[in-house]
């Protein structure tokens, strides 16, 4: 039984990659021989990111769900804005959302030569707030610079202390992203060069049809746009893995064809755990499939751990994340609240080699709206090292023990009302079908 769960995950995960247009990004697939180093919070992602935009030589693409407007994300703009003047090329692609209150302050710092911001879904004027296309939002947070490294996580161009609706803070938040060197640099690359192009072209289509109408060679003009528009990755060839490579996956998800890319992932890794299962996310309600894997992992007696928000950001998720509550402890689910600061890590550890770390959360919004990308590993020190951080989180978290809807008609009038607010939301989204 084991080898075949094994060998049907492996299937599972051996994806194609598919080479799309523009806006298309390709299918996950493991790929060895890479560098992955786990990153807590801003604390260290930033000067990391700073590092690499310092040795930039060529070409940068950043995007970010917020990009803030504090000293931490001061440095970073100054570091982008420094890579311009040397020449880089610099694509900047921020949330017209998640970066609404700092678009001015955004285009006064990145008004430089070499520097192209773009806004996904900008909210601009007041009818685009009745579009419902404006709920599905770019959620990601990647960096790449040249082809030599990017960043993949969950952290905000923000200080780890500040937090947008409830100011700043004594501890910082708890968040994650990772450091890639290696050939997987390669698909997060085309990711981000994706989510530039696609609100470049949202805004700027006119302009392209109108340069490529006056251009003396317009075939040669045709296959420029293409180049620039298809995020269609260069062919890397193999290099001499190191001895002990790390194998990754960089999954998207989008509204295109990986629209559960990422949730698929979760629930076939959790399909076959059978140790353990540690799960940090602050908005968690997930959908019919997610549940059925945890319950089932944890009635084959796998260790299962959920660490949720218990410091909350925003009152109806924590509604929508504790109306489960009661039922997974029911199939031996153990739940705990992390409370010294907030919560905003999306990770994942499965057995000893199993581990993701990105912009998912496992909500409706995550797995069925938004532009969010993560990585998957499959190596036993990344894991290890994942591990260990979120132990440390656990031991200062609080256990949920008692029911949180002692009498059932309560317990089902909770559950009933987060999934009538879900299933609205996701209409008015466009999205149909049961979650």
């Amino acid at each position: 039984m084991a080898a075949a769960a094994h060998a049907d995950g492996a299937a599972a995960d051996a994806a194609d990659t598919g080479l799309g247009f523009w806006f298309d990004v390709p299918r996950a697939r493991w790929i060895g021989g890479n560098q992955v180093r786990l990153l807590e919070g801003g604390a260290e992602m930033f000067p990391a990111i700073e590092r690499a935009l310092a040795g930039a030589r060529h070409e940068v693409w950043f995007a970010t769900y917020i990009f803030h407007d504090d000293a931490s994300a001061r440095a970073i703009a100054r570091s982008l804005v420094d890579a311009a003047a040397r020449g880089v090329e610099v694509h900047v692609v921020v949330d017209g959302f998640g970066s609404n209150r700092t678009l001015p302050t955004l285009r006064r710092w990145l008004a430089v030569p070499g520097l192209q911001l773009e806004v996904f879904r900008p909210i601009d004027r007041w009818w685009r707030w009745l579009q419902p296309g404006q709920l599905r939002r770019m959620h990601q947070k990647l960096c790449v610079v040249d082809d030599g490294v990017a960043f993949v996580g969950g952290i905000n161009v923000i200080d780890d202390h500040n937090d947008i609706n409830h100011g700043w803070s004594e501890l910082p938040r708890l968040d994650y992203a990772v450091e890639l060197r290696g050939p997987l640099v390669e698909a997060v690359r085309h990711a981000a060069r994706a989510m530039w192009a696609r609100a470049h072209l949202r805004h700027d289509w006119r302009g392209e049809l109108a340069r490529l109408a006056r251009s003396e060679r317009p075939m040669t003009r045709t296959l420029q746009l293409i180049r620039r528009l298809s995020a269609i990755p260069r062919r890397v060839e193999p290099e001499p893995e190191p001895a002990a490579p790390v194998r990754a996956a960089f999954v998207m998800r989008d509204n295109l064809r990986q629209r559960r890319a990422i949730e698929h992932r979760y629930v076939s890794a959790i399909g076959r755990a059978r140790e353990r299962i540690d799960i940090a996310c602050p908005y968690f309600y997930p959908g019919r499939s997610f549940m059925g894997a945890l319950r089932k992992a944890a009635r084959r007696g796998v260790k299962v751990r959920l660490l949720m928000q218990g410091k909350v950001d925003y009152r109806l998720a924590a509604l929508a994340a504790r109306a489960v509550y009661d039922e997974l402890r029911a199939h031996g689910v153990r739940i705990y609240e992390y409370t010294p600061a907030f919560l905003h890590a999306k990770v994942a550890c499965v057995d000893e080699t199993w581990a993701t770390v990105g912009s998912s959360n496992i909500d409706p919004l995550s797995l069925l709206l938004n532009l969010e990308a993560n990585v998957v590993v499959r190596d036993r020190a990344f894991t290890e090292a994942l591990a260990a951080r979120l132990e440390r989180a656990f031991e200062v978290s609080t256990e949920v023990t008692t029911a949180l809807a002692q009498s059932g008609w309560r317990r089902l009038l909770h559950r009933g009302f987060v999934a009538w607010a879900a299933q609205l939301y996701l209409r008015v989204a466009g999205v149909t079908g049961r979650y």
